[in-house]
């Protein structure tokens, strides 16, 4: 079980910014851990993240996802991509969504910087409007056994990422 987190970068942003990158990521420890608080300037109500490992945009990004809303479902599967699409429609607000709200979320990156290929999860949550939200679940898997040293995120739909978003990646050590 992990002991220790520890906080390797951090990012808020102070005006709008078509991604956010965590570069050179250490290869001390044993599992990643990006928590996020978004928001996109998308018109719209949701956006998700458009995800690059290592600046390697080869089809080798696939993931599995689900989210709800309280009434309805939807369910999502791709492969062969040049990046992950973590949090479709529910991994970031949209620029539509109750004025400064800003959705949560969290990538889990286990062994990193084995020479494995990766297996990734995303979970995340947003407020779609005054009276609703969703939230979702996301299985992402890197057909690469390249280590991971850095990480982009942004918009899946265009948008940017809005002022006042904040990103932290943190290192795992497990005893």
């Amino acid at each position: 079980m992990a002991n220790t987190y520890v906080l390797i970068a951090s990012n808020t942003l102070s005006s709008s910014a078509a991604s956010v990158t965590f570069s050179s990521i250490p290869n001390t420890y044993t599992d990643l851990v990006l928590r996020t608080s978004a928001r996109s300037t998308r018109s719209g109500i949701d956006d998700g993240f458009a995800v690059v490992l290592s600046s390697n945009t080869n089809t080798i990004y696939s993931h599995t996802s689900i989210n709800g809303t309280g009434t309805a479902v939807q369910s999502d599967y791709n492969y062969n991509m040049s990046n992950f699409y973590a949090g479709h429609i529910f991994g970031i607000n949209g620029n539509t969504t109750t004025s400064s709200t800003f959705s949560s979320g969290e990538f889990y990156i286990p062994m990193y910087a084995s020479s494995n290929k990766k297996q990734l999860s995303f979970v995340g949550a947003n407020e779609t409007n005054a009276t609703a939200v969703q939230i979702g679940a996301a299985a992402l898997f890197w057909n690469s056994t390249s280590a991971i040293t850095s990480i982009s995120l942004s918009s899946l739909f265009g948008g940017d990422l809005m002022s006042g978003s904040s990103f932290f990646l943190y290192g795992i050590k497990n005893s």
